[in-house]
């Protein structure tokens, strides 16, 4: 994406240092020296004023000329009084000595005050002068102080008394770039909300036949698969207004907000019909109304109460779409759910091989790609993974050719990348001595050598490089996305995952730590297959155990055991049987193929990384071919097929 996509906006922009700007910087310091100045001006002790007749007292300290200066004050009022500074020395403040002199002016007076070195006539309203005095101080204070208050509020993006406004965001083509050719992997998904596009764009193709379009629509998935992205492709499709909005935008601190921030939004949608609205994680306020275990909570019901009468109350108006996103739907209230209110639930799925590709194709137009790397190899290799697990795959790749200094990310980057995404970054400063690198190395063989000869899917690569929390790792590349499993396809994964542990035993006649996670996971297949999936040949076809979910915790909490004691005993006894199984069928393989074990655990120790090339090689060859080797024999097999038939 170049810069003629993105313009500079011209709204000033936060420094990235986190400095202060020079005006808020300014306006803080005029706040500061404001309150210096009003602590030092009333923190001063007050001057003694001392009260003086008009006497020959006082026509004595004019005329030895004790008065420095003097002023005579006619006040509005018809008061006048002389005010002034002597040239004596007040004991407490250190000070000139103030008086006060209460007179009648009359021909006399200036001739009395000649003698005073400075006299002026001043004339002055004092109730002016006070009310000013004291007043403007706390203007000023208060003025300041509200400005404040007024422009952080602003910034947070409400104004004073607005808090019940709704905070949605109106999205417009020239802020959104995306649109359906983005969108990838989910292609079920993106035909179902372009439908809603479409009426929007032609309603009358639809109406003819008296059908009407969904109120709402819920994208429902796990996280990272797509749903913001797949609501920001609708905003930059439709032509009409898309108003965004958050869930956790709604309930806040003041009682009564959430539900009228429900009802602003639905009034800036109903002044701009036909509209869309999209409220992401819709679960902080659609959750159940249920006061068992942790009890209600009445805004957040108020706000979902306003929320249901907008939808589908007696008020609806048509032409407002809502589309709501959320991971968790079992939290939602069943009221939210029904027809007329989000009429359907679209489940945006984890991509399947195809999807996981065209995502790997959309993220890689961004970046520099080497000819000769593989995205489908990278897609077979990344079952499971999220739109957003493949996006952050393509960036690590990127990041990681540029450390290199490479002008192209080349396929070596792509599968470190997807190693580094799935297990951890390898952690080179772990380091294992003789000892316990053999032990890993024949670890990470037996699960390679039984995977490969039990005939489950081919092992891709064999690395005893310590990634995250494991020393070494053995990663099967499936040929395809599969969504059932055999019975003997799940007795082949259990071999398999026993293969290390079956390795320590056979080779070093002990076992160590280091299948935890083997065991744990070979135990779940094989309770799943006895409770869940009906393979046990003991027990039958059945399944046993319910499982108890809590709606307010929102995921299974308990497992009900509606069997007895014996069953129980008789299942614990299966899974037992099948673990056992397994593992001897592990042992057995690794003792009658004990050459290979050693000569893959010797590669793996040499090399620390080993391809299912290498390995394929070991078993077959029993040594690792040179590069030019296999290169020579595929050029053979490949004119071998091209050749007629004699």
């Amino acid at each position: 994406m170049n810069s003629q996509d993105n313009p500079p906006s011209k709204e000033r922009q936060p420094d990235p240092a986190g400095r202060m700007p020079a005006k808020g910087l300014l306006l803080w310091l005029l706040l500061l020296g404001l309150f210096l100045s009003l602590f030092q001006f009333f923190s001063q002790p007050p001057e003694r004023i001392r009260n003086l007749p008009y006497s020959p007292d006082f026509l004595a300290l004019v005329h030895d000329g004790r008065i420095r200066e003097a002023q005579l004050v006619l006040d509005v009022s018809g008061a006048q009084y002389i005010r002034g500074v002597t040239t004596d020395i007040d004991e407490r403040t250190g000070r000139p000595l103030r008086f006060r002199t209460e007179v009648v002016v009359h021909d006399d007076l200036f001739r009395d005050l000649k003698d005073v070195p400075k006299l002026e006539v001043k004339r002055q309203n004092p109730l002016v002068w006070q009310m000013l005095s004291g007043a403007v101080p706390f203007l000023i204070v208060m003025g300041v102080l509200y400005y404040l208050i007024n422009r952080q509020m602003k910034l947070a993006g409400r104004g004073a008394l607005s808090f019940g406004k709704s905070r949605a965001k109106l999205l417009t083509r020239t802020r959104n770039k995306v649109t359906f050719d983005d969108v990838a992997g989910i292609d079920e998904a993106r035909e179902e909300v372009q439908e809603i596009v479409e009426f929007l764009k032609d309603p009358k193709r639809f109406q003819k036949l008296g059908g009407r379009i969904p109120k709402g629509v819920l994208l429902v998935g796990q996280p990272g698969t797509g749903k913001t992205l797949l609501a920001k492709a609708i905003a930059g499709e439709a032509q009409v207004p898309f108003f965004s909005i958050s869930g956790s935008d709604f309930v806040e601190m003041f009682v009564g907000v959430g539900a009228s921030r429900v009802r602003d939004m639905f009034e800036q949608a109903k002044r701009n019909a036909p509209c869309i609205i999209f409220i992401d994680e819709i679960d902080a306020v659609g959750r159940s109304r249920f006061s068992g275990i942790g009890g209600g909570h009445d805004e957040r019901e108020q706000t979902l109460n306003a929320l249901l009468v907008e939808m589908d109350g007696f008020d609806t108006q048509e032409g407002i779409i809502i589309i709501a996103a959320t991971n968790r739907p079992d939290v939602l209230d069943n009221a939210l759910l029904r027809p007329g209110r989000f009429d359907r639930q679209i489940v945006v799925d984890l991509p399947t091989l195809e999807g996981r590709l065209n995502i790997l194709q959309i993220h890689a137009k961004r970046i520099r790609l080497a000819p000769q790397a593989d995205l489908r190899r990278i897609a077979r290799g990344t079952p499971g993974f999220s739109g957003a697990d493949l996006a952050n795959l393509i960036n690590e790749a990127a990041l990681l050719a540029a450390r290199r200094g490479a002008s192209a990310v080349q396929m070596s980057d792509l599968e470190e990348a997807r190693d580094k995404v799935r297990w951890g970054r390898e952690r080179r400063s772990r380091m294992l001595d003789d000892q316990e690198k053999r032990l890993t190395a024949y670890h990470e063989s037996g699960h390679a050598l039984v995977m490969q000869m039990v005939g489950g899917e081919p092992v891709h690569k064999v690395t005893i490089i310590p990634r995250g929390q494991a020393l070494g790792a053995t990663m099967q590349l499936p040929e395809k996305d599969r969504y059932t499993e055999s019975r003997s396809k799940l007795i082949k994964m259990i071999t398999g995952l026993m293969g290390g542990r079956a390795a320590e035993e056979v080779v070093f006649g002990d076992v160590t730590t280091g299948a935890q996670m083997d065991l744990r996971q070979a135990t779940h297949i094989a309770r799943m297959m006895v409770c869940e999936w009906g393979m046990s040949s003991e027990l039958g076809p059945q399944s046993f155990g319910e499982r108890e979910e809590l709606l307010f915790l929102g995921r299974e909490i308990n497992r009900t055991q509606p069997y007895s004691e014996e069953t129980a005993r008789r299942i614990d006894t299966e899974v037992a049987r099948i673990l056992r199984e397994a593992h001897d069928t592990a042992v057995q393989i690794l003792r009658d193929n004990r050459e290979k074990l050693d000569l893959m655990a010797k590669s793996l120790i040499e090399r620390e990384t080993l391809s299912g090339n290498d390995i394929e090689d070991i078993l077959r060859f029993g040594r690792i071919r040179s590069d030019e080797e296999r290169e020579a024999k595929s050029a053979d097999v490949s004119a071998a097929s091209a050749s007629p038939a004699t």
